[in-house]
């Protein structure tokens, strides 16, 4: 693990938890559009959420 400070491991893990709930929203609102389009848009969102969560984490190791 990297030497952060605990503001900066808290900051860090608030925006953990932001994009998983932007995920979580994303995946959510997916599910209930009817317009295909715009669905492929909110599952586009919620992989780059994943990714931005992924990479958030990494710095956690």
């Amino acid at each position: 693990m990297s030497n952060l400070t605990s503001k900066e491991l808290t900051a860090l893990e608030e925006q953990i938890g932001m994009e998983a709930t932007m995920v979580r929203k994303c995946e959510a609102m997916a599910c209930l559009c009817q317009d295909a389009s715009i669905a492929k848009n909110l599952n586009d969102f919620a992989q780059k959420h994943r990714e931005h969560y992924n990479t958030l984490y990494g710095f956690l190791q």
